[in-house]
């Protein structure tokens, strides 16, 4: 759904018809109401330069790979389904199941590579579309997923903006939750009453280190954490280089399969 197009038009027939109102009122009244219609102007036309510059803002995002398209059609390993809320990928395993957010102002299906070879490992996947491809505005989806489906185990998973995102309704949401997984992420909830595996790369820059350091006292002490040597903050996904982060010595390829390397083991598969 074109969230950003759907809000646009909303917004250009709200403004024409305010300012329609409005212009009728202000020919058919007298010089006291008509001041107060200009200071009314001018909070409106505030109001719609904030509106323009917020739109402007979430229309501007990194696109998947078209690579991915692959990764979006079922096989004899994974069978992957288009649902309200996303994709998801049903591979050999039928215990876990992983609902994953996306990474602020990215398309989501940037992720389907990665969620597509969970599945085929044994770990079920859930991949969510966000409105305005930012997880905050969709921060409750994964109650559908669970009501919906019949997992035994449930984890929160998501990169970046993302895994804030998942670890905050994991922390809500502790009886549903059994584990969090963060990409390039922390959590900024307690969340010590569950599983916790940590992952990002040695070359990333775009994580705040600083943050993701004091942060650690929201994850249990037993928690687990993966460096992956070289690796960057854009690679956990296929959608091109992210301002700001340094260049990967390893490739898209190596470091999401380190990764799913490291769920794996975090899954005692």
């Amino acid at each position: 759904m074109n969230y950003v197009l759907i809000i646009s038009l909303s917004l250009i027939l709200c403004i024409i018809l305010a300012f329609g109102i409005t212009y009728l009122i202000y020919r058919l009244t007298k010089r006291r109401i008509k001041k107060a219609i200009v200071i009314l102007m001018t909070i409106l036309g505030s109001f719609i330069n904030f509106m323009i510059i917020g739109l402007c803002y979430f229309s501007i995002y990194y696109h998947a790979d078209s690579s991915v398209k692959e990764y979006l059609k079922s096989s004899e390993e994974v069978v992957v389904t288009h649902i309200n809320n996303g994709y998801y990928f049903d591979g050999k395993g039928s215990n876990n199941a992983i609902i994953f957010y996306p990474g602020a102002k990215v398309e989501y299906t940037s992720y389907a590579p990665l969620m597509y070879n969970l599945a085929k490992e044994g770990i079920d996947t859930f991949l969510i579309d966000m409105p305005f491809n930012m997880s905050f505005f969709g921060s409750n989806k994964a109650d559908s997923i669970i009501k919906n489906y019949s997992y035994n185990n449930y984890y929160m998973m998501g990169h970046s903006l993302g895994g804030a995102v998942a670890s905050i309704y994991a922390s809500q949401n502790t009886d549903k939750i059994k584990g969090v997984i963060l990409l390039a992420s922390y959590s900024t909830k307690d969340i010590k009453g569950l599983e916790v595996l940590s992952i990002y790369g040695s070359n990333d820059g775009c994580l705040n280190k600083k943050a993701y350091e004091k942060n650690k006292t929201n994850l249990p002490s037993n928690y687990s954490e993966t460096v992956i040597d070289g690796g960057n903050h854009a690679d956990f996904g296929f959608y091109g280089n992210q301002k700001g982060d340094k260049k990967s010595t390893i490739g898209k390829d190596i470091q999401q399969k380190y990764t799913i390397e490291a769920i794996k083991l975090f899954f005692k598969l």
